[in-house]
């Protein structure tokens, strides 16, 4: 069923010393639809599962991997009840060039242990069927306790590499110990045979979501959100340098990368699991903003231009009622090139308590569409982008 949201904005705001910039933000127009009654709704990824063309939708529920089919938004479960415990995560991304997306999935969600790598943490690779809507077979790889997220990256002209992310390292109390093992894995030709993993970092204590800066030739880079702030990881030289981002040293959980005015900008949800929605900008992004103080469970971030703006807003959501009693998902919108004036609205006001969310253009019609998992409302929303009057 589809819900309609529209906010016009240059109409009835009271900020007139700022009506010259707020007339230049676009008015705009959302219709939510919800597309599944979910257990948790873990993970999301985007991507083209059957190879038609258009994006579809993956998820990571409790004890299913599923996609939406696009369109029909019918369900396909890849893996049932793949271990013991929950699952927590996946990776979708072409990195064969052949149109369709490779996926790799974690599981075994048990946050509380940290050593025993048979009751706590899983990494799998799976293999699509020749009809990707039958089941799909899963490969057991090597794997750390406490696996919480992946991405894959790419990392040369023809290359791509599976970052995997834990949530402790390997017997940490508290963040206390050993840091958290950033692993890469190589996929082999074959990949039911043995993949080369690669230590990244072990420096970082309590990492939670980190994100992928794609760059040409081979410089690719990453970012981990962790208990001492933001580390950036970057791939070059066939070999991997690690740089601690100074300005960001606050404990932090997600994170995302975006633009304005041509000037990038990081995005952050402070501390973990947190109230704060961050901005860090300038050179060094030595400019710190408080843009949003009122979360409970900040769980969901990206920065992307759904507005057609010319540079970027900010989509975040939180999944624990605040002390407004709101739960949803908010955009920022900047009011000027520098990213000093923002102004904040709900895209979904107590209809979602937000476990992930994903920005993509699912109707192919040149505007970006927000897709979004609630965890205690247990429900998959598309909020359709359907109007943008600039």
């Amino acid at each position: 069923m589809k819900h309609t949201l529209s906010y016009f904005l240059s109409a009835g705001l009271a900020f007139l010393n700022f009506f010259p910039l707020i007339a230049q933000v676009p008015s705009f127009h959302f219709e939510k639809e919800t597309i599944d009654d979910i257990d948790i709704g873990y993970g999301l990824e985007i991507g083209d599962v059957d190879g038609d063309g258009t994006l579809d939708i993956l998820l990571a529920d409790k004890k299913q991997f599923v996609w939406y089919e696009n369109g029909s938004w019918q369900k396909h479960v890849m893996v049932d009840n793949l271990t013991e415990r929950d699952n927590v995560c996946l990776a979708a991304r072409d990195i064969n060039g052949d149109r369709q997306v490779e996926v790799a999935v974690g599981a075994q969600w048990n946050p509380g242990e940290t050593n025993d790598t048979h009751a706590s943490g899983s990494v799998h690779y799976l293999i699509r069927p020749e009809d990707p809507r039958q089941n799909w077979q899963a490969v057991q790889l090597h794997h750390e306790p406490t696996i919480h997220r992946m991405r894959w990256i790419k990392t040369g002209q023809d290359d791509y590499k599976l970052i995997v992310v834990p949530l402790h390292g390997r017997g940490n109390k508290a963040g206390q110990g050993k840091g958290v093992k950033l692993m890469a894995y190589q996929m082999p030709d074959d990949p039911h045979e043995l993949w080369d993993t690669t230590t990244v970092d072990q420096s970082m204590h309590m990492t939670h979501n980190f994100a992928v800066n794609d760059q040409q030739g081979d410089a690719s880079s990453f970012l981990v959100a962790g208990r001492e702030g933001v580390n950036q990881f970057v791939y070059e030289g066939n070999d991997w340098h690690a740089r601690r981002l100074e300005g960001l040293d606050q404990p932090a959980g997600e994170i995302s990368l975006g633009a304005l005015n041509g000037q990038s900008f990081i995005t952050t949800i402070e501390p973990m699991h947190g109230n704060r929605l961050m901005l860090y900008r300038g050179e060094d992004f030595s400019k710190k903003t408080v843009l949003f103080d009122q979360m409970k469970q900040g769980h969901a971030l990206a920065a992307a231009d759904v507005l057609n703006m010319g540079k970027d807003q900010i989509i975040v959501g939180w999944r624990e009622a605040n002390q407004e009693g709101k739960v949803g998902i908010k955009i920022f919108i900047p009011l000027d090139n520098q990213g000093e004036s923002w102004m904040h609205y709900f895209i979904d006001e107590d209809g979602i308590a937000c476990e992930d969310l994903k920005v993509a253009d699912l109707d192919d019609d040149g505007d970006l569409d927000i897709i979004a998992a609630g965890r205690a409302t247990k429900n998959l929303n598309i909020y359709w982008n359907t109007e943008v009057n600039n």
